[in-house]
């Protein structure tokens, strides 16, 4: 039941919408009693030309008087009325059922647009450990798959959970009006319908989180595929990935296929039931016709209405169906909805000032899980000087740079900007004095102009060329198609390695912040590019706090102090001449570079 609730609740903010749509079935389920009632006048009053005769006893007045008055017109009159009654109630019927469908389906579009809205809102809050443990393609598929079984859900399943309960619900209560004694059998095939409906029900939910599982899988492997399409065609893996990509949809059609089953089979099992009843009840009423204890026209009328109950019960098997894929769904978006950042803003947080003084780590230590990264860091960089984080790969220079910015909080210890713990300032005042150049280049597929631009609208052109031209980009910028307003493609596929970096760096010339990061920034580069990359890195730290984490060493020979990491602890520190004097780690690792002509 809490599932249920769960499901329902994204719909209860348009709870008016849902009583008026249902005000509106209630309508057309009274036309269709309506119009299904106009088999007695016709068959009894046109046809045989016999009075309407019931066995059931009494009747409100105004039946009693309705069917005396059919009685006493003449069938000819009977049939007129007939002929102008019907298209008119047929006619209002079609606006009421146009208005209940068109406001179902407004209802289910908004839920599904306000589930997504949800959704990635709070993936975006959310840290990025994370974002380390789940893959984009599965994230994805919560946005759009996941999110769409819940609209089946609001937009048919709960139009017809309640169009065809009134229908069960009106039909109904005309086969007891008709004759109690056939309706109280068409009773006890209730349970025989439920009973399926129940364990079918079960299986489904688990199937349809299976194919919501296997449907992220599809999304991980397509995204993973397309990020890394240079590197699928440079090894010739295409038939592989091809045979990856059919094995994990083969998987998806089974058990798509086991769902299907399953709710067709219910769906003919419902029906046989339904038909078995009927039978009986063709039976049993045939024979009081037959003595003439009953007018044909309502017998007709009675299977007629039992009848129409085997649509609404078949119809409610699938909506279970539909709310059970549902329920699976919701499961999964509330799994992302009730997760809690690791990095949590403060309820009093207060705003950072403009950084004056230093970045300090005091006693700081940092772990993923058991594994520790860094332990017992202390360090102090000053405004305007320089630190640089080198050691060998794996010994967490990333993550160092990293709790700068919040993007991870310390263990233990605490850093500290201007004598003020970075956990107790808000995260956009302390994120927008941080600027972050990374090894990976990351681009929107955008104009030039806006990925420079980005976080910062509304900027001048004249000041996007000037940060543009201090960046060395400004010369290839002007040779694109479109000069600044040139697409360049998903993830800047369109620009080279070097291009994409200087279009990053103008974008954090354009931030101008007062803390610089730059994470591995010219690695990947070969040497014409990376001599432009550098000279463009050294107009960015031109009065910042920078930090500097770097593989070649001859690009932190200037660095106000380095610092060496080495199982998590700073080895070394010191400046590039202190640190080759000391002959320690940082001599090795110079003398290495030098040898293999990496320096």
């Amino acid at each position: 039941m809490k599932d249920y609730r769960r499901l329902f609740k994204f719909a209860r903010p348009y709870y008016r919408a849902l009583v008026l749509s249902g005000i509106f079935m209630g309508v057309v389920t009274l036309l269709d009693v309506f119009r299904l009632s106009a088999i007695v006048p016709v068959i009894d009053r046109i046809f045989t030309n016999k009075p309407i005769v019931f066995t059931s006893g009494k009747f409100p007045g105004f039946i009693e008087n309705l069917l005396n008055k059919l009685n006493s017109l003449p069938p000819l009159s009977v049939l007129y009325l007939i002929l102008i009654v019907m298209p008119l109630a047929l006619v209002v019927r079609g606006i009421f059922e146009f208005l209940q469908s068109y406001i179902m389906s407004d209802v289910g579009q908004k839920v599904i647009r306000d589930v997504r809205d949800l959704v990635y809102e709070k993936i975006q809050s959310l840290s990025l450990d994370y974002f380390t443990n789940k893959r984009s393609g599965e994230l994805i598929s919560r946005i759009t798959n996941d999110v769409k079984l819940i609209e089946n859900a609001v937009s048919y399943g709960l139009t017809d959970l309640v169009y065809q309960s009134f229908q069960v619900i009106s039909f109904a209560v005309m086969a007891f009006v008709i004759n109690w004694r056939f309706a109280l059998i068409s009773i006890i095939v209730l349970p025989m319908v439920a009973v399926p409906m129940v364990v079918v029900g079960k299986i489904l939910r688990k199937l349809s989180k299976q194919s919501q599982e296997k449907m992220a899988d599809i999304n991980s492997l397509l995204v993973e595929t397309f990020m890394g399409i240079r590197i699928v065609k440079a090894f010739c893996m295409e038939v592989n990935e091809i045979s990856k990509f059919k094995t994990q949809n083969q998987s998806y059609y089974k058990i798509a296929m086991k769902s299907i089953k399953r709710m067709l089979i219910l769906g003919i099992v419902t029906e046989l039931i339904g038909v078995g009843a009927a039978l009986f009840i063709v039976y049993y009423g045939g024979r009081q016709v037959l003595d003439g204890s009953l007018s044909f026209g309502i017998f007709a009328l009675f299977m007629a209405a039992l009848l129409s109950l085997i649509r609404p019960f078949k119809k409610l098997s699938q909506v279970n169906s539909i709310i059970q894929q549902a329920t699976a769904a919701v499961n999964r978006i509330y799994e992302v909805l009730d997760t809690q950042p690791s990095v949590k803003e403060s309820p009093d947080a207060l705003i950072l000032p403009d950084i004056k003084k230093s970045v300090v780590f005091n006693n700081v230590s940092f772990s993923y899980g058991d594994r520790i990264i860094l332990k017992d860091i202390n360090i102090e960089v000053k405004l305007g000087t320089t630190l640089a984080v080198v050691g060998p790969s794996g010994v967490g220079k990333s993550t160092f740079v990293d709790l700068i910015p919040r993007f991870y909080d310390p263990t233990a210890g605490e850093v500290i900007i201007d004598g003020q713990n970075i956990k107790n300032v808000t995260l956009s005042s302390l994120r927008k004095q941080i600027g972050i150049v990374t090894q990976e280049t990351i681009l929107f597929n955008d104009t030039v102009r806006g990925n420079i631009s980005y976080g910062n609208k509304g900027v001048s052109a004249a000041r996007i060329e000037e940060v543009a031209r201090k960046a060395y980009a400004h010369d290839f910028i002007q040779k694109l198609p479109k000069g600044y307003d040139t697409v360049i493609g998903d993830r800047g596929v369109k620009l080279s390695g070097g291009e994409k970096q200087r279009i990053a760096i103008a974008r954090a010339l354009l931030k101008d912040p007062p803390i610089l990061i730059l994470d591995e920034a010219t690695s990947q580069l070969d040497s014409d590019s990376e001599r432009l990359v550098q000279q463009a890195i050294e107009e960015l730290i031109v009065g910042r706090t920078v930090f500097i984490v770097a593989h070649r060493l001859s690009t932190v020979k200037s660095a106000s102090q380095i610092i060496i990491l080495d199982q998590g602890r700073i080895a070394e520190k010191g400046t590039h001449q202190e640190l080759l004097n000391k002959n320690g780690l940082y001599k090795k690792f110079y003398s290495i570079q030098e040898l293999t002509g990496q320096k």
